[in-house]
């Protein structure tokens, strides 16, 4: 059984790898130390690297490293992501389509894009637009694909604006599409999910993916 001190020791461990740069060290740490001794990915995903990337965040704002040295942590973290990618487990498919986007201008995507893992997780298939999407291109997007569900990402609070754009417009052409917020955003300006009227928001990847499931009674 892992326990909350195994897990602490391996986020410190992690995050030690990223502040080094050393990518190999990290995927090792990962894999031996976590899949190979039976923790869950989603308990990885949560518990390691999504509380090493808040530190990463923590230390960048707090001027202990540099804007580089955050890049070079972040991409540490997109590529544990990716490669424990292929080791998801999956439900059976639900299915409902959701679409996962970062709004126009905000470039961190790490946390749409675990999001976008534990919807996957959940049964539901998935459109990951990535970082800073353009409002019309999304608009565009959202007409193509007809989702049933589109959840944006916000990090900055000075991207909430182009979020309150991309709502707008997304409901000038989809009034009824269901539309879900997230990102440490909201954490920093709470209750502007209350202001924009969305059905719901997720303060993580897991509580996301439970508000869709109790939406669509999956």
């Amino acid at each position: 059984m892992t326990t909350t001190d195994t897990l602490e020791a391996l986020k410190d461990s992690y995050l030690s790898a990223q502040l080094a740069g050393n990518r190999r060290e990290a995927l090792r740490l990962l894999v031996d130390e976590g899949v190979l001794r039976g923790v869950p990915l989603p308990t990885l995903h949560l518990e390691v690297i999504q509380k090493a990337q808040w530190e990463i965040g923590r230390l960048w704002q707090e001027n202990h490293i540099s804007v580089a040295q955050e890049h070079m942590a972040t991409a540490i973290s997109q590529l544990a992501l990716s490669h424990l990618y292929r080791h998801l487990p999956r439900d059976p498919p639900n299915g409902r389509l959701v679409m996962v986007s970062c709004v126009e201008g905000e470039l961190h995507e790490l946390g749409a894009r675990m999001a976008s893992d534990f919807l996957e997780m959940a049964g539901f298939d998935v459109r990951f637009l990535g970082a800073s999407v353009p409002t019309e291109h999304l608009v565009r997007e959202v007409l193509g694909s007809k989702p049933d569900l589109l959840a944006l990402s916000v990090t900055m609070t000075y991207h909430l604006p182009a979020l309150r754009q991309a709502m707008a417009a997304v409901r000038e052409v989809a009034p009824m599409l269901p539309v879900a917020v997230g990102g440490l955003a909201f954490t920093w300006a709470p209750g502007v999910e209350a202001a924009l009227g969305v059905p719901f928001f997720g303060k993580d990847a897991r509580e996301l993916v439970a508000a869709a499931c109790r939406m669509f009674k999956v």
